[in-house]
């Protein structure tokens, strides 16, 4: 299900869009067509706000209905109202996108003997198998116009283990591998492919493990923050997903056309052990 596109958001005069992008040029993205997964809400939509501030059109991809074509209007993007766990669904999404945000993900905390293998093969299907669909139809069209950015949502679990996280420690894995893949086979046309690799981000999907972390490691709720997710990282704070939005419209921008087939860790230090 898709909807009609919104009036185009003005940014003239936003002075943290000026401030954001003073390095490169504040619209450097106009006349690029990006599309962002998981966009409604958290990371994915403070992703999609930044890249139309930098001047591109954004194809607003979740299921949640009124959030998504709320956002969509916003800033002039396009809604496209999808269940990224439906291949064909997923299939049926815009192929023109020069900038493709891989964001959408969920999270199922439990021990891998009691982890149900459906739940097990959702977040495969989302996270792994959607964002391969979508790229396997959106890079020959960045090929043809030579130039392309793509740059996936991984975590901090795409490069260290957690207990209690397998599905979701292996789909971010699995997309590290994509990303590096794409890296390799597409740097020939002018396209690169990254990862950017945060800690826990303050949105709903950290918010809704609360609960499970703390009946998985015996904690109280109150002590998950602290004890569980800020255990690792050096900066003992939750990361912003602005900060996360500035690292991936940073990859998007002139001074990265080098940069392919890495992964950014916005970690707060934790892979530095």
């Amino acid at each position: 299900m898709q909807s009609s596109p919104g009036p185009r958001a003005s940014t003239e005069g936003d002075p943290r869009g000026d401030a954001d992008h003073a390095a490169v040029g504040a619209r450097f993205l106009a006349g690029r067509t990006a599309l962002v997964t998981g966009a409604a809400g958290g990371i994915g939509r403070a992703c999609a706000q930044a890249l139309a501030a930098a001047g591109a059109l954004v194809h607003v991809v979740d299921r949640a209905e009124e959030a998504t074509l709320q956002l969509a209007a916003a800033i002039g993007g396009t809604a496209h109202l999808v269940d990224l766990s439906d291949p064909d669904a997923v299939d049926t999404l815009p192929d023109d996108a020069d900038v493709v945000v891989n964001n959408a993900g969920l999270q199922h905390v439990a021990p891998v003997h009691e982890f149900p293998p459906e739940r097990f093969a959702l977040l495969q299907r989302v996270m792994v198998e959607a964002p391969f669909r979508i790229l396997r139809r959106t890079l020959p069209q960045m090929y043809r116009r030579e130039w392309g950015r793509v740059v996936n949502i991984s975590s901090v679990h795409g490069l260290r283990a957690s207990p209690y996280k397998s599905a979701y420690v292996a789909a971010k894995h699995a997309l590290e591998g994509l990303s590096k893949v794409v890296a390799l086979e597409a740097a020939p046309h002018g396209v690169t492919s990254n990862c950017v690799n945060p800690g826990y981000v303050r949105t709903p999907l950290v918010e809704q493990q609360i609960a499970t972390q703390a009946r998985a490691h015996g904690i109280p709720e109150d002590e998950v923050v602290t004890r569980v997710m800020l255990a690792h990282p050096a900066i003992k704070r939750l990361i912003e997903p602005e900060e996360v939005a500035r690292a991936v419209l940073w990859l998007c921008a002139p001074p990265a056309a080098g940069i392919t087939g890495i992964s950014l860790p916005l970690d707060g230090g934790w892979t530095a052990q």
